[in-house]
């Protein structure tokens, strides 16, 4: 058995020719949905996140505003910036580029966001409403993972769903939407004992640790379905996910590959989350 692929490119492409027509829809109304993007520092990998989101809203009809900083810009100056663009009846949504420098509190800056501008889905009162199941912003890649499996048909309610990763970006908020759609739902993490004795009993494995082929397919369930959250660079420059590919395509029924699978969705919900904040905005 060799499993499918989900193809996140291809699902992306179509969404976003979808999102194009309701940006021109309210562009014709005068009301053109706009992201101000925030970056602080010369990260590389930030950098290029950046620029493949600013190149997406162009793609895709939406006006985006990059505001710069240096590394060693002052939080209080981060937090006029957010506040000004709050304030903006142009703007409506607001991405702050993660991570930030030490002295710039992650936490004050995304709360400092406003909520109905929070497109990236990280704001706590967005957090808070998604454990009730009335988040108006979902975190962009959980969200993106969720899309994924709509798309392929996968019956969530009453599967067995282990989420390997406990960040406040895509490991709780992605256990938090799986439970929503009556999943039983287990969260691992690095620590956790007997990891494959978990893995090996999940109809639907999401992989979010940030380390190289930590997942192997001796470790997944035969036919289940494996979303790879994970984008490592590797010593000779090539691009893999957390899940070892290779073997683990041999024992799943549908598979996410890196590049290709889940990091196209996740810009493409932060356009999703752009454009449903103008059309809130404009009633």
């Amino acid at each position: 058995m060799s499993a499918q692929i989900i193809d996140g490119a291809a699902l992306s492409a179509r969404l976003r020719a979808e999102l194009k027509q309701r940006a021109v829809t309210l562009s014709a109304r005068g009301r053109q949905p706009g992201l101000g993007v925030i970056l602080v520092g010369d990260n590389p990998a930030s950098r290029v996140y950046v620029r493949n989101k600013l190149k997406a809203c162009a793609d895709a009809g939406i006006h985006a505003e990059l505001v710069e900083f240096p590394a060693t810009i002052a939080e209080s100056a981060v937090l006029a910036s957010i506040r000004a663009l709050n304030a903006d009846p142009s703007i409506h949504g607001i991405l702050v580029q993660l991570p930030l420098p030490s002295q710039v509190a992650e936490t004050k800056v995304l709360e400092t966001i406003a909520v109905e501008k929070d497109v990236d889905g990280f704001h706590v009162q967005n957090i808070g409403s998604l454990v009730v199941g009335k988040p108006a912003f979902a975190p962009c890649t959980p969200a993106g993972c969720m899309a994924m499996l709509d798309h392929i048909g996968v019956a969530i309610e009453g599967q067995e769903a282990v989420v390997i990763g406990r960040s406040n970006i895509v490991g709780k908020p992605m256990a938090l939407m799986l439970l929503q759609r009556s999943a039983t739902v287990t969260i691992c993490t690095s620590r956790t004992r007997d990891l494959s004795g978990h893995t090996r009993r999940a109809d639907i494995l999401v992989v979010a640790t940030g380390k190289p082929h930590m997942v192997t397919g001796a470790m997944i369930k035969p036919g289940a379905v494996v979303i790879d959250v994970g984008i490592n660079r590797l010593s000779d420059g090539k691009l893999c996910g957390d899940v070892d590919f290779d073997s683990a395509k041999e024992m799943a029924a549908w598979i996410t590959p890196v590049p290709g699978g889940v990091g196209p969705m996740t810009i493409t919900m932060l356009l999703s989350n752009t454009v449903r904040a103008a059309e809130l905005a404009t009633g």
